[in-house]
């Protein structure tokens, strides 16, 4: 008789353990586990199509502007600043405009020189960044549908790079150090959308271990927590447990968003790096000053800002174009540096 309750009991502790159940958590994911961003030492030459791989993704710098406000304003300013300054030469307005963005978002840009019969240069057209390589000889190789490509000769390019002193065979985005911040914000923003979608208001754990909770009323409340997902449907619950006990039923919230989560904390800081990744000033990127007294001057700061970043992104792009022998008179790029 004993052995047999012992046994009973071991019977009970056995349906105890499969009615309890354990939650386990991941370890911290790493933010770059193969530092592919901007870690980088040396480059790979593509021994098969004939050119050398850029040192960071270009599909991240191209998608980039549009997954940070902050980010993909100031890339675009700071191009139509430069080319606003545009007089003359042997590119369009558009093309000029093109050329900057390419420089601004990519760290470099090949203009391909066009020729007429006469194999004579007549004007210059920016190539795209995002597709555009460096050739062993370099020259450029324009990558195109169906695992084609353009390929043209170091004669016919003029490539335009900012600076990198871990390698010179491409340019450096100037900003990468702000990269991660915009991701953040992205982030920030995806996890905030994600958190009404899915209905802000069911954050909570529901508690229950009242032995008079009617079975028909458990199942009832199941349904309504299911089914409470989306933007306004949040509804209040109401129970009736006759004879209950106290906190028989209880709310546990996981988290409140609000006041825990610091969205707009999140989305300052992340925006200020960016600024500070361009060396943007605040009242020219559309920033809200959180003081009282402002960002003073936009035209002092314009013109601050011009002499010591925008001027030299043009005097970059002119010297390049007219350092080229074939290239002169007319086609050679004018600005207005005043």
């Amino acid at each position: 008789m004993v052995d047999a309750t012992l046994t009973a009991a071991n019977d009970d502790t056995a349906v105890d353990e499969k009615k309890n159940s354990i939650v386990t958590f991941n370890l911290p994911e790493q933010v770059m586990p193969n530092m592919w961003l901007t870690d980088y030492d040396s480059l790979y030459y593509n021994e098969g199509d004939g050119y050398w791989e850029p040192p960071v993704d270009r599909h991240l710098l191209a998608n980039l502007p549009r997954r940070n406000a902050q980010h993909g304003g100031i890339v675009q300013s700071r191009a139509n600043m430069a080319a606003s300054r545009f007089k003359s030469g042997g590119m369009s307005a558009q093309q000029v405009n093109a050329a900057f963005l390419n420089l601004v978002q990519f760290g470099d840009v090949a203009l391909l020189k066009i020729r007429n019969g006469f194999r004579q240069v007549v004007r210059l057209f920016p190539l795209p960044s995002y597709r555009t390589r460096v050739s062993d000889d370099g020259g450029a190789v324009v990558l195109e549908r169906d695992n084609q490509v353009k390929r043209y000769k170091a004669k016919d390019i003029i490539w335009v790079r900012q600076y990198d002193p871990v390698q010179q065979v491409y340019g450096c985005a100037d900003y990468l150090g702000g990269l991660q911040a915009a991701l953040l914000g992205e982030d920030a923003t995806l996890f905030r959308r994600k958190y009404f979608i899915n209905g802000a208001h069911m954050g909570f754990i529901m508690y229950a271990t009242d032995p008079n909770l009617d079975p028909n009323v458990e199942k009832d409340l199941q349904e309504k927590i299911q089914n409470s997902k989306g933007v306004g449907n949040f509804k209040s619950l109401f129970v009736n447990i006759p004879n209950g006990k106290e906190k028989g039923l209880q709310i546990i919230p996981v988290g409140n968003f609000e006041s825990k989560d610091e969205f707009g904390n999140v989305k300052t800081v992340s925006s200020q790096d960016v600024f500070n990744a361009h060396r943007f000033p605040p009242g020219l990127g559309g920033m809200v000053p959180t003081n009282t007294a402002g960002f003073g001057d936009p035209e002092k700061y314009d013109a601050v800002y011009f002499k010591s970043e925008t001027k030299p992104l043009i005097n970059n792009v002119a010297d390049a174009v007219a350092r080229d022998v074939e290239v002169g008179g007319k086609l050679r790029l004018m600005f207005d540096l005043g």
